[in-house]
């Protein structure tokens, strides 16, 4: 779980456009600290293990450090994000990384935030819409990756991305912020017999559950110490680190890695391969 990572750089990283309510103009994030940030991020997944794969930005493209927002992936398959205009750009890039790795890549139909706003929780996937993702798209990723789709909605904009409201600490184990999903969803989420840790609101914004763990570490932003406490008293090792001047781009450390590895579903014998 989350052992493969594919990240990009922060080196073209800028607040160009506002797309999300956490992005200012005229809040410019400081380019050294931005990369430190950055840079500290990927030397954490690769201290516990993890192989980080590497798709330098591209100077038009000053989000491109977010790789989550570029597709997601299960298996051989990558189903591409369709995001707003203003990153329609990074696409292409991300496309061609995948397919000369020899993914199957398919193009979102409709609006889609990507990884996002598409959590693997074992063969589950947590799926947000209604803010970047168009609800279509439950029925595209259900079909092509064959997981069993669990649609969450989050309440404002301030959520625009399910992973903003939502962590996968372990596939029996999520993470969730309640002020940020509406009842039908937190309805669902209760429903599904998994173990479910509050988050505060006030943790949740300072983007607490933008977070990556593979079952054993968690890594995470700092300044949300009642869910690191929570996690270490369950035996996991937490890694807390500086998001600040990522966060003026409306992102954080689960924003910057796209997963590889969601592995295929198993086979049943009356099932035809996907490819």
């Amino acid at each position: 779980m989350n052992s493969e990572l594919l990240v990009s750089d922060a080196s073209r990283f800028r607040v160009d456009y506002e797309i999300n309510p956490y992005m200012d103009t005229a809040v410019q994030p400081d380019p050294v600290a931005a990369l430190a940030e950055h840079r500290a991020i990927v030397a954490a997944h690769l201290a516990a293990g993890r192989t980080v794969e590497y798709l330098p930005s591209a100077p038009e493209c000053p989000d491109m450090v977010f790789t989550a927002n570029a597709a997601l992936v299960r298996g051989d398959r990558a189903v591409l994000g369709s995001p707003p205009p203003q990153r329609k750009a990074e696409i292409p890039y991300f496309q061609e990384w995948l397919a000369d790795r020899g993914f199957e890549v398919i193009e979102a139909p409709y609006a889609f935030s990507g990884q996002g706003d598409a959590l693997a929780c074992g063969d589950l996937l947590l799926t947000g819409y209604g803010q970047r993702t168009d609800e279509r798209m439950l029925g595209v990723l259900a079909r092509e990756l064959h997981y069993e789709v669990v649609p969450l909605r989050t309440v404002s904009p301030r959520w625009y991305d399910l992973d903003l409201a939502v962590g996968v600490i372990s596939p029996d184990a999520l993470a969730y912020c309640p002020q940020a999903l509406d009842t039908l969803s937190l309805r669902t989420l209760r429903g599904l017999g998994v173990e479910l840790i509050e988050v505060s609101v006030e943790e949740a914004a300072r983007f607490a559950l933008n977070l990556v763990s593979d079952g054993t570490t968690v890594t995470m932003a700092q300044d949300a110490p009642r869910l690191a406490a929570t996690l270490r008293d369950r035996g996991l090792k937490v890694v807390e680190l500086h998001t600040t001047e990522l966060a003026k781009g409306g992102g954080g450390i689960r924003c910057t890695a796209l997963t590889l590895d969601n592995p295929p579903p198993k086979q049943r014998s009356d099932d035809r391969p996907h490819r």
